[in-house]
């Protein structure tokens, strides 16, 4: 790869010398095998501590009245709240409920978004760069909620 078309900055971001490419990839090493286990971008920090969305989603989808998770982080008074979109037949509660016994107090969504569908690429991937527009008024809602 040479660079990005006409974007020096990205270009110099992933290319910083020779021989060194940051793709963005988060893993570990483990043995001489490289484990592959999430994207820079989607890490979220709540207070202080580092959340990866996949993890949440995929503890949410393991609970059997839920089909389709997203987690996407939302900045709310200095920090990052962890928002969860949910696909299934169970109450928001009952789901916050089974995932307190799930997950550390820090990982658990601030809100959790019980939804019909997702805004979606042609090929069926969720955008999760268009849930936080696509629910603009329910995540509005919960705001005030907060006050």
């Amino acid at each position: 790869m040479k660079g990005y078309y006409r974007d020096p900055e990205a270009t110099a971001e992933a290319l910083p010398r020779p021989g060194l490419l940051r793709s963005g990839d988060l893993g570990r090493l483990e043995d001489g095998v490289l484990f592959i286990e999430g994207r820079k971008k989607e890490l979220i920090i709540r207070s202080g501590f580092n959340v990866f969305p996949p993890e949440i989603e995929g503890m949410l989808t393991q609970h059997p009245k839920v089909s389709v998770a997203a987690v996407v982080p939302h900045q709310r008074d200095g920090n990052e709240d962890i928002l969860a979109f949910v696909l299934g037949e169970v109450a928001a509660t009952e789901l916050a409920a089974w995932l307190r016994e799930k997950l550390v107090a820090y990982k658990q969504p601030q809100a959790i978004f019980m939804v019909d569908s997702f805004p979606t690429a042609p090929t069926g991937k969720i955008l999760k760069h268009k849930l936080s527009s696509h629910f603009a008024g329910q995540i509005s809602a919960w705001e005030k909620e907060q006050i």
